[in-house]
């Protein structure tokens, strides 16, 4: 069985040796990765938090 990783977004095929953008297989598919995480796209489920609560205590 070999390690034959896909970039997820594009689902190409990864060289993983000496790529600085892995698991991407591109800087561009590592901006848009970045650009779906900061207009909400991914979430990381939990509660709601009210920004307006004081953590003190």
């Amino acid at each position: 069985m070999s390690f034959e990783p896909r970039c997820p977004i594009c689902r190409q095929a990864v060289v993983w040796e000496g790529n600085p953008h892995r698991p991407f297989c591109s800087e561009r598919c590592r901006m848009v990765d970045l650009g779906v995480w900061m207009t909400e796209g991914y979430q990381v489920p939990g509660e709601a938090v009210d920004p307006d609560a004081d953590d003190d205590g």
